[in-house]
Parts: C-alpha cells; structure tokens; sequence
C-alpha cells in the first residue's frame, strides 16, 4: 500500500537466512528481538528456538539476560519486547525531527482532504512508517507505526527512491521486486520508467500495488543538500479517493515539511 502499508511487510515474510558462520551475542540477541512481529507479540522460548534456529537452553539464557537489561518483558504467555526498546526509539533522530516537523502540515493535510496520512523513511531498501494520521470515516487501513514495505511497491517508497543517488536504486532493485499484488512493478524496467515519471511530475502513486482496495498519492521531503529524507502520502481505500486533485496537496505539503527542515538545520 502507500504509507497505507499493511502490517504484511517484512514482519510477516519468511525469516531471512542464518548467517553460515557462529554468531556474536550480540548478532544473536538481534535475532531474538527480530523474531517478534505483527502477527507474532508474544513468544514462548521454543517459539524463539524454532524462529532463529538457536537451541532452547541458548535461547533460555539469552531472553533472561535481555530481561534484565528492559529488552524483553517475560509474561505467564512467554516473552514480549520491553519498554526500554520504545524509549530508545523514540529517541532516533532522523525519525523524531522529521516527526516534529512533518506533524503540523500532516495535521493540516488530513483535515483538509480527510484521508489518511502517512510519514515514511527510507530504511534500507524498505520504508518505515513513522506517524500516521488516520481518516475519521471509512474502513481502518492495516499500517502501523514502525511498519515496513518495500520501497519499491509503495508510493512514499517511490517517491523517496525516485530522488535518492543511483546506488540506492540499485540496491532496491538488486535486492529483488516482489509483487505484492499483481499491481506491483516487479519488473526492473518498468520500475524505472515509473521513477521518471515521478521525477518529471514531482508525486508518486500507488494504485493497489501494496494491497488490493488501497490508493495514495505521496511526495518526497528534502533535507539540505536537496536529498530526500522522507515522503507524505494520503490514502484511500477505494476507486473513490481522487488522487490527482489530492496530489497537489500532498506535495505542497511535503514542499512546506522541506522548508521547515532545512530552516532548522
């Protein structure tokens, strides 16, 4: 979807693989926090065993150790991750001064057009939704918070990969194209075509190509030196939303969440 990624990003994906060599505690203390998504809050010590493929007396001693330092919370159902991992969160400077000043604009936006609005960051070759301001009317669309998607199949991805150097769309397209929906540019050359589009016309859209029933329209946010730091979006969940009147919005929007980052740098 468009910053209305569903919570069926990477949390929901098959694990990634085991590295072939013996992991540090510290890469091993990753997995564990790693192994928990969406669908997956709670976990039992041989639920962890099974998702990172450690032994259960490993797994037994490491979520005890992580306990005690706030990174996990032990419940009578199993484990949960810890307040300690919101608070540092919470303290990540490129999302919390995009948040401030992405806020009054996305507050704005949404009650101008009525839609969701969604602020994303790049984080590799996925995107990261970090605030949302939902629509009042309508069905819940499933994005969260802390929620990824690949860049490539959302339209705040877009718009961000559109303007980013040559190197970071490389890496989206050399790590694969999954189609999320039959809407989904899997295909590197369309893909391409469509980030010239984007660049000529300044606003990227998603039309199901995240998930079925779901459309946005978003725009990118500048940091200095004019990269891309973040996108806007606004979304629906119906043929109904009309995207090319919402698209000036959203990228007056973005253009004024630019001008507020780059006077305070």
């Amino acid at each position: 979807m468009c910053p209305t990624e569903r919570d069926s990003g990477p949390e929901s994906w098959p694990a990634a693989p085991l590295p072939p060599t013996r992991e540090s505690v510290l890469e091993r203390a990753v997995m564990v926090l790693r192994a928990f998504d969406v669908k997956h809050p709670v976990l039992t010590v041989s639920d962890l065993s099974r998702r990172v493929g450690l032994p259960k007396s490993t797994v037994h001693r490491l979520v005890h150790e992580m306990a005690r330092l706030g990174l996990l919370e032990i419940t009578p159902d199993g484990m949960r991750l810890g307040m300690q991992l919101f608070e540092l969160g919470e303290l990540a400077p490129r999302s919390r001064d995009v948040r401030e000043a992405a806020r009054p604009y996305m507050e704005d936006l949404h009650e101008a057009t009525g839609a969701t609005v969604h602020l994303a960051v790049l984080d590799g070759v996925d995107v990261v939704y970090v605030d949302i301001l939902r629509a009042k009317h309508g069905p819940r669309l499933p994005s969260r918070v802390g929620g990824r998607l690949p860049a490539h199949a959302t339209g705040v991805g877009k718009a961000i990969l559109a303007f980013s150097g040559p190197e970071v769309v490389t890496g989206r397209v050399a790590a694969g194209l999954p189609a999320l929906t039959r809407h989904t540019l899997a295909m590197p050359g369309a893909f391409h075509r469509a980030l010239q589009s984007i660049r000529r016309e300044g606003v990227a859209y998603d039309h199901e190509e995240s998930s079925y029933g779901v459309y946005c329209a978003a725009a990118p946010v500048f940091g200095r030196g004019g990269m891309p730091v973040a996108a806007l979006s606004v979304t629906g969940t119906t043929h109904r939303i009309d995207l090319p009147r919402l698209a000036p919005a959203v990228r007056t929007a973005a253009m004024a969440v630019t001008r507020r980052l780059q006077a305070s740098v």
